[in-house]
């Protein structure tokens, strides 16, 4: 069910989790899921999203440009230490980008769920210009990057249906 050796440098996974910013990079331990480790990413965001909905607006706004801005370094952290590039277990993007989706919705279980399926059709389906920056973009930029517009994305979308 979990990956035990990570990446082209044959990571464990306790490697992982004792490094913080490995621990960070893979959602406390999500990534390390065997499939679909970006879905397990996004269900680690839930929790975090469901403490930040109680605060008011300007934390929640502060966390999620923090969580991306930070996520540049944490993602390219991970990827050197992994000698891989987007690795599918760094899923912190999928962290980041699902608190995007939710971030200008009113909370309602309806809306959590509507988020986390049209956040996660986005990162999958990757329409334009998700795919062309996953492709062309690289480092930890590029690996925030196509999951922070994937987000913006779905959180319109989300928006939209909330009008």
């Amino acid at each position: 069910m979990f990956l035990t050796r990570v990446g082209k440098n044959q990571l464990t996974a306790r490697e992982i989790l004792i490094d913080p910013v490995l621990c960070l990079a893979f959602g406390f331990g999500s990534g390390l899921a065997r499939k679909a480790p970006g879905t397990f990413g996004t269900l680690a965001a839930v929790p975090i999203y469901l403490v930040l909905v109680q605060a008011n607006n300007w934390v929640y706004s502060i966390v999620a440009v923090l969580s991306s801005i930070i996520g540049i370094w944490i993602c390219g952290i991970a990827a050197d230490k992994l000698g891989e590039h987007d690795f599918g277990g760094i899923v912190w993007d999928e962290i980041a980008g699902f608190l995007i989706t939710m971030w200008f919705v009113v909370f309602s279980w309806q809306n959590l769920i509507a988020g986390f399926v049209l956040f996660r059709i986005f990162d999958i389906f990757k329409p334009w210009p998700i795919r062309w920056i996953d492709q062309k973009i690289s480092g930890g930029f590029g690996i925030m990057l196509d999951d922070v517009i994937a987000g913006l994305m779905a959180g319109l979308v989300l928006v939209f249906l909330n009008l």
